[in-house]
């Protein structure tokens, strides 16, 4: 299924900072994960992000702005294990996710998982994932691509959702790939 700005949303897993500040992408991910929070408010794709254990992980960083994103909390690892989020997912009606987030091979995966077993094509954005070593990283993406997930990165996926160069935030939003 094609990606759109009308069957499309965005889920943000875990980008907090004590986990980002563990991983070994963090300068990467941080900057793309950064692009994706600003394509997002551009195109209105709506958001839902997650935040695991924030009392002790932190909150969501503060160098990503995901306007109007709903925020939720969590402890599992799957966050459709979440009260209500599933909830909001299927509010949204999306046929597509795109997926960022952390840990690649843990949170991400197995949010992956249970995403691609309700049905969902899913999106995952490789340059805005990561995890604490890079094998575990290619490890989890290799586990969602075999899953049936289909890997992106963040600049591919744009391009994407715009479809053409005469759409009305093409300039925008090119201004801000570097």
């Amino acid at each position: 299924m094609e990606i759109s700005t009308q069957n499309t949303i965005l889920l943000v897993i875990d980008i907090q900072e004590k986990l980002l500040n563990a991983v070994f992408n963090k300068d990467y991910l941080e900057r793309k994960a950064g692009i994706m929070a600003k394509v997002s408010s551009i195109l209105e794709l709506p958001v839902i992000l997650t935040e695991q254990y924030p009392k002790g992980l932190g909150k969501t960083v503060e160098s990503l702005e995901f306007h109007n994103a709903s925020v939720y909390e969590k402890n599992d690892f799957n966050a459709l294990l979440v009260t209500d989020l599933f909830s909001k997912i299927e509010k949204n009606n999306p046929q597509n996710i795109l997926v960022i987030g952390i840990e690649t091979h843990i949170c991400v995966y197995q949010t992956v998982r249970a995403l691609l077993n309700k049905g969902y094509n899913v999106t995952v954005m490789k340059d805005a994932c990561g995890s604490r070593s890079e094998y575990e990283h290619s490890s989890g993406l290799d586990a969602m691509r075999d899953l049936g997930a289909k890997l992106s990165t963040v600049e591919m996926t744009i391009f994407e959702l715009l479809k053409t160069s005469r759409h009305p935030n093409f300039k925008e939003i090119q201004a801000l790939i570097k």
